[in-house]
């Protein structure tokens, strides 16, 4: 089967399409023929990480297709059924959070590949109303945003939802599931055309991430606060949060240190969580939702298999307004 390989090289330079032998499923495993694989930033972190001198590694935590294959002791899942493929491993039920969760795609090989093996678990049926590079778009970010809203931020409807960052995956996915759950979403961002991209996804207001945040939303006017950016717009979250909001963080684009006064947060009672990834269970739970509302993930661009640097070039630039897809 063709795969993406990445060896030799760190970063995007290690990138290569290779003939590899077709993997087989062993017990409780399936084997998915990927019909589309979908990309993420952590594909690049683990590639800008790698000296060169590792073995080769098939990237790629995203994809769905239908199963050709499944192992002994596979009831749930059988040959013909359209899957998408959830990338957390081994972590069953949302309440028992694991130090680190795994994730397909480094160090175990992913899906930019004809076809990979996943634990049948992890094997889920597609909404038959996504197409597969909709459905490719979904897992990691659909996932990581689904758990930041609902699990770790308890939002409900008629809530004012923040998403810094609007653009990648996540914070896209935090106002399409958001609006579709009945909040009020307000969205950041440096690039006016991302701005008015996202008032048509259906945000309800959208600033300049570099504006005065508290001066257009007045102050105390937000509920809950989903941010991937860190410490580049940290600072203006306490000026909008009413008392008793919360902010979760699920990743850390503009690095790892971040201040705030701690009287600031324990006199406005503030609750600061951390999410990473989700369960088994929640990802069920997701798609459910998505297939309930129909709701339809913002596909940046679709690229052949062939194209793979420049796909990793789109988002590497910033470019990308919604997932950044690859057709197999």
């Amino acid at each position: 089967m063709r795969a993406v390989v990445h060896e030799g090289a760190k970063g995007t330079d290690g990138l290569r399409i290779a003939e590899t032998t077709e993997p087989v499923p062993g017990p409780g495993e399936v084997r998915v023929r990927l019909r589309a694989a979908g990309l993420n930033h952590r594909d690049l972190f683990l590639m800008d990480g790698r000296s060169g001198e590792e073995p080769a590694f098939i990237p790629g935590s995203d994809g769905a297709g239908v199963v050709t294959a499944v192992g002994d002791g596979v009831a749930e899942v059988r040959v013909g059924d359209e899957v998408v493929i959830n990338p957390t491993l081994g972590w069953e039920h949302s309440a028992h959070t694991p130090t680190v969760p795994d994730i397909l795609g480094g160090p175990t090989n992913g899906t930019l590949a004809e076809a990979v093996v996943v634990p049948a678990v992890n094997a889920v049926l597609k909404p038959a109303h996504l197409s597969w590079p909709e459905a490719a778009a979904l897992p990691l970010a659909a996932l990581t945003a689904y758990r930041a809203l609902f699990t770790r931020g308890g939002l409900s409807a008629g809530e004012h939802l923040l998403v810094p960052g609007i653009g990648g995956g996540v914070a896209g996915w935090a106002l399409l599931l958001a609006k579709a759950a009945g909040a009020r979403v307000t969205v950041t961002s440096r690039s006016a055309e991302k701005r008015a991209r996202s008032l048509c996804m259906g945000a309800d207001q959208a600033l300049c991430s570099g504006g005065d945040w508290a001066n257009e939303l007045g102050q105390a006017s937000v509920d809950l606060a989903v941010d991937g950016v860190g410490p580049a717009v940290f600072s203006q979250l306490p000026n909008v949060l009413r008392p008793g909001g919360r902010v979760v963080l699920y990743g850390a684009t503009t690095g790892d240190e971040l201040q705030m006064p701690l009287r600031t947060l324990f006199f406005h009672q503030y609750s600061l969580l951390g999410t990473s990834m989700g369960s088994a269970e929640e990802f069920r739970d997701l798609l459910a939702f998505v297939d309930q509302r129909r709701i339809r993930p913002v596909v940046d661009r679709v690229y052949a298999l062939e194209e793979i640097t420049a796909a990793y070039g789109q988002m590497e630039a910033g470019r990308q307004f919604g997932n950044v897809v690859i057709e197999l």
